[in-house]
């Protein structure tokens, strides 16, 4: 479950700051006893609104380490505006003779080719929840490919190489749903993309995200077959997963939120993808890893039950509590996802 710090420890850095909101995944135990109560409320005020500064900012954007051009691919850099005018940039990975194409986006904190989480300062963030390791997504690229799809990949706003945006905040996927739109927008605009049939490959929070724009602008999505999305998940959950974990009591959610209103004017209940996902009338094959430490299976779970169509599927990943094996999984087992495609774009 985690390795143990100590809560003075985790406040000194602003690293530590995302270890112990859950970014990272810290499971900590410090209960204060009678005699040093005060001295903890005030400490867990101060974590508190170090949390609130962790996730209401993307300012630690991962690095693009790798290209398609590792695997033999073709590819070509590529710049879009999301719906809003945000300058999203991306690769172009063709298939000759392929007329499918597969439009796939990131989780938050990542960028079109990962996360280094191997490296600092993204492995004292990550390592304490078990997932100090590096994800390399190029070698999903590869997969698609070989399998007959083109692929548009893309750095959401404030990650990777696309441009900053609302103040570098982070919404959850209401504002990051208009670049999903603009995915969209692009390769409906090129000449030799407009006609093709479009298949979603949208993980964690670009998944969050899809929702989101689904809500947002139905109409845009009427000639998209699929949706295949690992690991979306909803804010409020992974917080309070953390809170519980650092033994802050859980009812000081409600304060985090406050904080979180006041640096981004989004509060968590507007952040639910859970609610978005009523409005996903694609068919959709969720996965994930049941027993992740950063959150709880019955937020995916609800996820899928909201979600309005006869043709969905939800898959668990067992045998692993780390999140990162979620987002590996499609290079370790692609058939599943690739049926589901092959099902609904053929």
């Amino acid at each position: 479950m985690g390795n143990s710090l100590d809560r003075r420890q985790v406040l000194n850095t602003s690293v530590g700051a995302a270890t112990a909101l859950g970014l990272g995944g810290a499971m900590l135990t410090a209960a204060p006893n009678a005699a040093a109560a005060a001295a903890a409320g005030d400490e867990s005020d101060a974590m508190l609104e170090r949390f609130a500064e962790a996730f209401s900012y993307q300012r630690q954007r991962s690095p693009i380490l790798h290209t398609p051009a590792e695997h033999d691919l073709d590819y070509e850099d590529i710049t879009f505006p999301a719906r809003d005018g945000v300058a999203l940039e991306g690769w172009w990975i063709p298939a000759p003779r392929s007329d499918k194409l597969i439009i796939a986006n990131h989780p938050m904190g990542f960028s079109r080719s990962g996360i280094p989480a191997h490296l600092e300062p993204w492995h004292s963030v990550w390592a304490p929840s078990g997932n100090g390791f590096e994800v390399d997504l190029t070698p999903d690229y590869k997969i698609l490919h070989d399998a007959g799809y083109n692929v548009l990949t893309y750095d959401m706003r404030n990650s990777g190489h696309s441009g900053d945006a609302n103040g570098t905040i982070s919404s959850s996927g209401i504002f990051e749903a208009r670049d999903v739109v603009g995915s969209l927008d692009y390769v409906r605009g090129r000449s030799d993309t407009r006609r093709m049939t479009i298949g979603l490959f949208s993980r964690c929070m670009g998944g969050s995200s899809t929702f989101a724009a689904m809500t947002q602008f139905p109409e845009e999505f009427h000639d998209v077959r699929c949706l295949v999305s690992p690991q979306p998940v909803t804010a409020r959950i992974i917080l309070q997963r953390r809170l519980t974990a650092m033994g802050i009591a859980e009812e000081r959610i409600d304060d985090l939120d406050r904080l979180i209103t006041l640096r981004t004017s989004i509060g968590l209940d507007r952040r639910s993808p859970q609610e978005w996902a009523r409005n996903v009338r694609v068919p959709t094959f969720l996965y994930g890893v049941r027993d992740d430490v950063l959150t709880d299976p019955s937020d995916v779970q609800t996820m899928y039950d909201n979600i309005p169509v006869r043709q969905k599927r939800l898959q668990w990943i067992t045998g692993t509590t780390r999140r990162w094996d979620g987002y590996l999984e499609f290079q370790r087992n692609p058939e599943p996802m690739l049926d589901w495609f092959g099902t609904y774009m053929g």
